[in-house]
């Protein structure tokens, strides 16, 4: 039946001169049938080049509404329409309250439209250190991961403020010490995600995005990662020697299955749609932050 569901998607794709986008946290059987997996910039930035008419992007809402966009002219549908439990704990007026100290606020890309369009750039977490040294203040704001704020601040030796406080990633904040004291009897790099807790950061040998964690485990072969299970799983499919710190699972990640991707193209339903006045002050911090991540990876 599931080679039944992939050609099937495999044919509507063609006859709809459609791109299926995969979050690397998707479903394994979601990344396989899909065009391009990838970490949140290389999604964005795929997004934006695709000559399709129909993007379908496997991954949680925040993610299909910046390929809406930088896609005006195209449809972007979601499978499911999951919400990022992170992306919910910031909204417009947060930021703007926390903006009249006068500071630039960055909007990691984790984040709603409306959020986005009050930021002065955007940022991913391969690229949030290059964002933060190319702003022309000491002092910045970032929302809404405060372990990404944390990072920002120890590589910039800038002062970053997390907006909110106590903004985090559910998933990532499960890793702790002991699971990275334990994994060190291994004997291979410890590589973690910096929406991780600082005490895991510090202890681990690499600290990256989903892509670079990619990158790290191609260059040497193996790695116990602190990240969600669909990245380990993607990299145990390409034959690397990889193992989780721990098993933690994105549910909202995992909602798209097979039969929801072809629902979505054979009923081209849950289609991502935002305000055009939104959408146009959110494209120019998205916009920069591309710009600025052209220059090279941080």
């Amino acid at each position: 039946m599931c080679s039944n569901l992939v050609k099937e998607i495999i044919r509507l794709k063609k006859e709809k001169n459609a791109v299926i986008l995969a979050h690397s946290y998707q479903r394994l059987e979601i990344q396989k049938i899909a065009d391009f997996v990838g970490d949140s910039l290389e999604l964005s930035v795929m997004a934006s080049k695709t000559d399709a008419d129909v993007i379908i992007f496997c991954g949680v809402d925040f993610m299909a509404e910046t390929a809406a966009i930088l896609n005006p002219e195209k449809t972007v549908l979601i499978p499911v329409e999951a919400k990022c439990p992170m992306a919910s704990q910031l909204n417009a007026e947060m930021v703007d309250k926390a903006k009249e100290n006068g500071l630039p606020f960055v909007a990691y890309v984790n984040t709603y439209a409306e959020v986005k369009a009050e930021a002065d750039i955007c940022c991913t977490s391969a690229n949030v250190v290059r964002v933060v040294k190319s702003l022309n203040s000491d002092e910045v704001l970032l929302g809404p991961d405060r372990n990404l704020a944390w990072f920002a601040e120890w590589k910039t030796k800038k002062r970053v403020i997390p907006v909110p406080e106590g903004g985090h990633c559910y998933v990532h904040v499960q890793f702790d010490r002991s699971d990275v004291i334990r994994a060190k009897a291994k004997g291979v790099p410890i590589i973690v995600h910096p929406e991780c807790n600082p005490e895991v950061q510090l202890l681990s040998d690499y600290i990256g995005s989903t892509s670079q964690m990619v990158e790290f485990v191609r260059k040497h072969g193996s790695a116990v990662i602190g990240t969600e299970i669909g990245l380990i799983e993607r990299l145990k499919a390409e034959g690397y020697r990889v193992d989780p710190l721990k098993c933690v699972i994105c549910r909202e990640m995992k909602m798209n299955t097979l039969r929801d991707v072809l629902r979505a193209l054979r009923e081209e339903r849950n289609v991502v749609e935002v305000p055009s006045d939104v959408a146009r002050k959110a494209k120019r911090a998205i916009e920069r932050m591309m710009e600025i991540s052209r220059g090279g990876r941080s």
